[in-house]
């Protein structure tokens, strides 16, 4: 996806993500998973977002060109690839929440130590992980086919996009900006 994908209001760019395809190359190979769940988080009026309280040495890349890895880590335990958005200067970030598994199957279930297709990559962590994302690749370009990035599929594909609240925040509660496809069995939980 060419930059200016990127270039938009968050909450629009997280909708258009639905259906694209995040790959990773690794060692010659690609893992590649369908986009069916995401977040959006922006601006200044979104008090769930990183940027809320403005630039800080974790959320920087929020604030610099969009489509660009934003990577953290969380609870200790995983991390989370988000994707930058909005103009330079105005924060704003996708959480990339669940994938459906397209190829390199065999290799996300190794680096899952998982067998089950469906809980493979249905969760931020677990994607991360299928995929072998980590904080190494904070900062990368993504509108660059390096090591990690978003592509269209070949044909369009018709689904309906749901719409709710964001998972495990407890303010932003009023922004419905988790979206999902509809019926989707990749998705990490429905609401």
């Amino acid at each position: 996806m060419k930059r200016s994908f990127y270039a938009k209001n968050t909450v629009i760019v997280a909708k258009n993500l639905l259906g694209k395809f995040l790959v990773r190359k690794i060692g010659g190979r690609k893992l590649i998973g369908k986009i069916v769940e995401v977040e959006a988080y922006r601006g200044f009026d979104d008090p769930a977002s990183h940027a809320y309280h403005g630039k800080t040495s974790r959320n920087w890349l929020m604030f610099g060109k969009p489509g660009y890895a934003y990577i953290y880590f969380i609870y200790g335990n995983h991390y989370c690839l988000n994707i930058t958005t909005e103009k330079e200067g105005f924060p704003g970030a996708v959480l990339i929440r669940a994938l459906e598994p397209v190829k390199g199957i065999d290799l996300m279930k190794k680096f899952r130590k998982a067998s089950k297709l469906k809980n493979l990559t249905n969760g931020p962590g677990k994607l991360t992980q299928a995929l072998r994302i980590t904080k190494k690749l904070n900062g990368l370009d993504l509108t660059k086919e390096d090591g990690l990035y978003v592509c269209s599929g070949q044909k369009k594909e018709n689904f309906e996009v749901v719409s709710t609240y964001r998972v495990g925040i407890k303010v932003g509660l009023d922004k419905l900006w988790r979206f999902y496809i509809k019926n989707n069995r990749f998705v990490s939980t429905i609401n």
